[in-house]
């Protein structure tokens, strides 16, 4: 019950009205709820920091409703004083110091008392073995064993174990019982959080949070850059990275899109220009067609670029935590050729030795390059590695808020290409995982999500409703006029490299 009771106290909270006033730019602070101008429009926005840039104040608003990637710095001519703002509550006081210290000082007398009457208790049995020279009567009985000292030591410790004789009722005809879906498999899929939510339920956190971090201070940490400059593109990220510090002022931080340097002022990065002689990754290159090339880099043989390859990609996924210790990875970087070399449009990287059989430790395609098809041509090639391998492989959990509607757009299509194909007359998670290199707690999330699988005559079957083999069909006719791109196979030159212990970890 008491987590219950936390969440409506939480809840209580949340739902408790703020003080409504109005307000000046000298008494503006961190809390305070605002209206701000975005798109044209004025929307409710919380600051969640304030700085001086060039004199002038900035501050860092996270809007109402909307995703944590939307979170920006605006200048004082966006807020809108004139209406009404609303002030932060005030911190309450925590109920569980106050609560612990008055506990602890019960517990503490009473544990005096209780370790007073045993002390008294030891000294009265130790009179009576004195004063009784006779045997015990264990000891006199020949055929009874002696039960062991209740003193300390593991040997001497009685266990017991509660067995529920009841067990789970069954159904009196096995026949008779209805098919009915089975919700929680997902949660056996050990895919996202353990309580069972609606699809528009997860939609919903999916739209506004934005964050997969398990650290409240990641979650918290304002973004430090506010645009970069990446060849023809210029980008603004979505989260904090841990750029230098001295980047935190300047209004555009120009990146090298072949070694992935950094730099504070056009003049040096033009300078830069000049000396790169490099026109890919610093890898060796596993795959080619006509459309995108495949680089794989050693995190331990290119520490440099993987490093810089790591602070780029944090600004874009807010649950990263590792910048700096790459030698235990391998990267896999997408590119796309011109006359001009091979330009970065995505990477994914895996551990060199993964207990868990994880083929992706993190995944992104660059936000310039999104919604081109490039994310699922990344997933597609880190199963063609696990296929290679001959292991089951899966992604690393847990998926941010894209990497999850990704990965299960791109399980939904390959395993319904291989359900819904003419000459196939049965099916089963383990053939379909065999084919797949896919691990079966993912399969069974995805047919579960899909509404696929269902449990029958004390077993579970996959079935295929109507409104999946139709949303099949208008997808696939959709594809007819615009054709995915599909990787080849044979094109892939590559081997599972072979690491020692100590190419897999630092060796300084």
């Amino acid at each position: 019950m008491a987590p219950r009771d936390k969440e409506d106290e939480a809840s209580a909270e949340a739902e408790e009205p703020r003080v409504k006033g109005f307000a000046t730019f000298d008494t503006l602070s961190v809390g305070v709820k605002a209206m701000v101008e975005k798109d044209g429009e004025y929307r409710k926005a919380e600051i969640l920091a304030i700085q001086t840039r060039k004199g002038k104040p900035n501050y860092y608003v996270h809007y109402d409703e909307f995703n944590k990637r939307l979170d920006e710095w605006v200048k004082q001519e966006r807020v809108d004083l004139s209406r009404e703002v609303e002030w932060p509550l005030p911190e309450k006081p925590d109920k569980k110091k106050s609560g612990g210290q008055s506990g602890n000082k019960a517990t503490s007398k009473a544990d005096t008392k209780s370790q007073k009457d045993k002390n008294k208790k030891m000294k009265t049995e130790q009179l009576k073995r004195e004063d009784s020279n006779a045997p015990s009567e264990a000891s006199s009985l020949p055929n009874k064993t002696q039960r062991p000292s209740r003193a300390g030591g593991k040997e001497n410790r009685e266990v017991s174990f509660a067995l529920d004789d009841e067990g789970t009722p069954l159904p009196e005809d096995g026949d008779a019982m209805d098919i009915i879906d089975i919700a929680d498999a997902v949660n056996s899929a050990k895919i996202g959080n353990n309580e069972e939510k609606t699809v528009e339920e997860e939609r919903e956190k999916l739209r506004t949070s934005g964050s997969m971090t398990q650290n409240q201070a990641e979650v918290n940490r304002v973004r430090n850059l506010t645009r970069i400059q990446m060849g023809k593109h210029e980008i603004e990220p979505w989260y904090f990275s841990p750029y230098p510090q001295e980047f935190n002022d300047v209004d555009v931080v120009y990146i090298c899109e072949f070694c992935l340097g950094y730099f504070g002022e056009l003049k040096q990065f033009e300078r830069h220009r000049l000396k790169c002689t490099l026109l890919h990754p610093p890898g060796n290159e596993i795959y080619r067609d006509d459309y995108v090339s495949f680089f794989e880099i050693d995190g331990r043989r290119q520490r440099t670029w993987c490093r810089n390859l790591c602070l780029l990609s944090k600004l874009f996924l807010d649950h990263k935590t590792l910048y700096y210790d790459v030698d235990p990875f391998l990267f896999y970087c997408m590119c796309v050729r011109d006359d001009r070399g091979c330009h970065l449009v995505g990477y994914f990287s895996k551990e060199k030795e993964s207990a868990d059989n994880y083929n992706v430790a993190c995944i992104l395609t660059l936000p310039q390059h999104q919604r081109k098809g490039f994310g699922r041509l990344l997933m597609a090639f880190s199963y063609e590695l696990s296929k290679r391998e001959s292991k089951l492989g899966s992604p690393e959990k847990p998926l941010s808020d894209l990497g999850l509607l990704g990965y299960r757009a791109y399980w939904q299509e390959i395993l319904l290409d291989l359900i819904l194909q003419p000459d196939r007359t049965d099916v089963n998670i383990d053939d379909l995982a065999a084919q797949t290199a896919m691990q079966t707690n993912d399969i069974i999330h995805t047919l579960s999500f899909l509404g696929m699988l269902r449990y029958s005559k004390n077993q579970y079957v996959i079935v295929l409703p109507n409104a999946v083999v139709e949303k099949y069909n208008k997808q696939k006719e959709k594809e007819k006029a615009k054709p995915k791109h599909q990787l080849d196979a044979d094109k892939l030159i590559w081997k599972p490299p072979v690491f020692t212990a100590s190419s897999r970890t630092w060796n300084w």
